[in-house]
């Protein structure tokens, strides 16, 4: 079904409305595809798992909806201070539909002054739909908008690596069968994908026996763990229960003997695949597992028309040895309405930067 033409003339209405309405569903299918995860389910799984309570910027135009920003309570209420509620795996925003316009941010940040003092949006990317049309808003309407630089993204454009010759290389492809086979001295191998339907409470229950394995759970608290109870586990299941967010959701397995030994986890958002997490058994660390097993996927994702793979934040040595490179920064940033918000945004400018990271090498 062909949506309407919009007129340039039809105003942008904002408005808050309690909960987490249908229609940011309705904005993320006019999203850009790599943004197509951000759905009502996505917010709705950060909640059930952290806590909050949500209520949502909506703007529409020409009875379209444009642009959704979920938002939950930051520190004290007498603050009246808001925060976008999300995992931190890709990144937090609003869904924005592609065709939005300056009107439409600008009618967002309206309604957010009458409803709080400023608001959180991040960690996110830069060059992110939802940030580059607030920014432009901001500066046009007062708004002081305060980043912090939280660390640099990696990025693996897999049709340049191909256009520069075959990729993966030959000589990687060789080393890892031959990894490959003394891995199978310690077991009988199997490797699989799983999506979609597969996404079963024993699934996600393979994984984080696989994390409680790794060296995950020796050197941290395991707070960080993405499918234990102990670490964000409850958000992943609550976001699969959503037919469309488990279709996006991946997971190259490798099983020795039938015991879950090594995952890599992603989002596929269209052509673009976000490497949401991996981790492996470290009874087969000598084996190379996880890396045996992230060069299976890609080779997967090649065969499915992915173009470019999101490595996100990190450790960049292993990345770099696949072909990633940096991409964009990743930053959080406060957004604080005219008058003594933004004001005071002056004073805070310097101690919000610093508690963000260091930018290391020449970014």
């Amino acid at each position: 079904m062909m949506l309407p033409m919009l007129s340039p003339a039809s105003p942008s209405i904002a408005r808050m409305i309690a909960g987490l309405p249908d229609a940011i569903d309705a904005v993320t299918a006019s999203a850009a595809p790599t943004h197509r995860f951000l759905r009502r389910r996505w917010y709705a799984a950060a909640i059930d798992a952290y806590g909050g309570t949500a209520r949502t910027l909506l703007v529409e135009r020409g009875g379209q909806a444009m642009a959704a920003l979920p938002l939950i309570g930051l520190g004290p209420a007498p603050l009246r201070m808001a925060q976008v509620p999300g995992s931190y795996w890709p990144f937090r925003s609003g869904p924005v539909a592609q065709d939005a316009g300056p009107g439409d941010f600008a009618a967002l940040l309206d309604e957010a002054g009458r409803q709080v003092r400023g608001f959180r949006l991040g960690p996110v990317y830069d060059g992110d739909p939802m940030l580059a049309g607030l920014l432009d808003a901001a500066r046009a309407g007062g708004w002081r908008a305060l980043p912090r630089f939280i660390a640099d993204s990696y990025l693996l454009d897999i049709a340049a690596r191909q256009a520069e010759g075959v990729w993966p290389r030959l000589s990687t492809l060789r080393k890892n069968r031959f990894n490959e086979k003394h891995l199978a001295a310690l077991g009988i191998p199997d490797w699989s994908f799983a999506s979609g339907a597969d996404w079963q409470s024993g699934l996600f229950d393979d994984l984080a026996t696989i994390e409680t394995a790794s060296w995950l759970a020796d050197r941290t608290d395991g707070r960080d763990a993405k499918f234990t109870e102990t670490g964000h586990g409850r958000f992943w299941r609550a976001a699969a229960t959503d037919p469309v967010l488990a279709g996006m959701m991946w997971v190259a397995l490798l099983r020795m003997d039938g015991k879950p030994a090594a995952f890599s986890f992603d989002i596929n958002a269209g052509q673009h695949k976000y490497a949401v997490a991996n981790s492996y058994d470290a009874t087969y660390g000598q084996r190379s597992p996880g890396r045996l097993l992230y060069y299976r996927n890609l080779v997967r994702a090649v065969a499915d028309g992915v173009t470019h793979v999101d490595w996100g934040a990190g450790d960049s040595g292993y990345k770099g040895l696949i072909g990633a490179e940096r991409g964009p920064a990743i930053r959080d940033w406060l957004f604080l309405r005219p008058g003594l918000p933004a004001l005071a945004g002056r004073v805070l400018a310097r101690r919000w930067a610093r508690s963000g990271s260091a930018r290391s090498g020449n970014g």
